[in-house]
């Protein structure tokens, strides 16, 4: 399949034309011929082609009209393959998904605007995926792996961290894509945990908890941790004493240990 329709910079579409790095997408999704996939962002359908030679059932999720209607096209005498013409952000995937009672793969070359409430999204959704391989930005992909104590620990790390195990497969650089983008992109791969790697107590609390660790990542911990309201200023420093952590750290130093064992005396207290 193929379109000469030009990318459009508004959906940030920047489309994979390496046939090497196709291939290595595909031998890092583990991909059987039994297996369920769903693609988002297919595009013009360079990986896709590939992914409905080899897999037995095949969903696609693509935001821009005109491709989706030419990927219908394509597909019509193709039963196993079904064409979703919608925002990935406002779709139920658990009532698309449905229809099996297997584990979904998921590919995607994630548009960088839209990457981050992506991600949040798969997290909710974890349980219908057994594995997922996401092309996304360098910078993205960095903070998802980084190790506590470095710049690029953040957020996702210590949210999507708590629920999958991720690794960087390889590194993907521009002129592997038309429009060629700026920046290199990252192919990161995750795989669900059966429980969370840490018992956090509340997983709201332990939300609020991150997200307000790194709110401000200039200020100290204890400052920051006030600002969440979680707790009274006295409360909060009795618990980080109780924890053992410094509250005049960054968050970017605690490990998920440390995150996860604070969310628990906050969410249970302690005496």
């Amino acid at each position: 399949m193929s379109t000469t329709r030009r990318p459009l910079k508004s959906l940030g579409q920047n489309f994979l034309v390496d046939q090497n790095i196709i291939d290595k997408i595909i031998r890092s999704a583990n991909i059987d011929p039994q297996d369920a996939v769903l693609e988002i962002g297919p595009g013009r359908g360079a990986l896709t082609e590939h992914l409905a030679q080899r897999v037995g059932r095949l969903v696609l999720i693509e935001y821009d009209h005109a491709l989706a209607a030419s990927l219908a096209e394509h597909y019509q005498n193709d039963p196993r393959v079904t064409v979703v013409d919608a925002d990935v952000l406002t779709v139920d995937l658990a009532k698309l998904l449905g229809e099996t009672t297997s584990s979904w793969k998921l590919v995607a070359n994630l548009p960088y605007n839209i990457s981050s409430p992506v991600l949040f999204k798969l997290l909710e959704n974890r349980a219908l995926f057994s594995k997922m391989v996401l092309m996304l930005q360098r910078e993205v992909g960095e903070r998802l792996v980084a190790l506590p104590g470095c710049s690029d620990y953040g957020v996702t790390t210590a949210l999507l961290g708590l629920w999958f195990d991720m690794r960087r497969e390889f590194i993907v650089p521009p002129g592997c894509f038309h429009p060629r983008p700026k920046v290199d992109s990252a192919v990161i791969s995750f795989v669900p945990l059966t429980k969370p790697r840490v018992e956090v107590g509340s997983e709201e609390t332990y939300r609020r908890v991150v997200k307000g660790a790194f709110a401000m990542r200039r200020k100290t911990l204890s400052n920051c941790l006030k600002a969440t309201k979680l707790a009274a200023p006295e409360e909060l420093n009795r618990l980080l004493d109780f924890c053992g952590i410094d509250g005049q750290r960054r968050g970017e130093t605690l490990s998920m240990e440390e995150f996860a064992f604070l969310s628990r005396c906050l969410s249970e207290g302690h005496e």
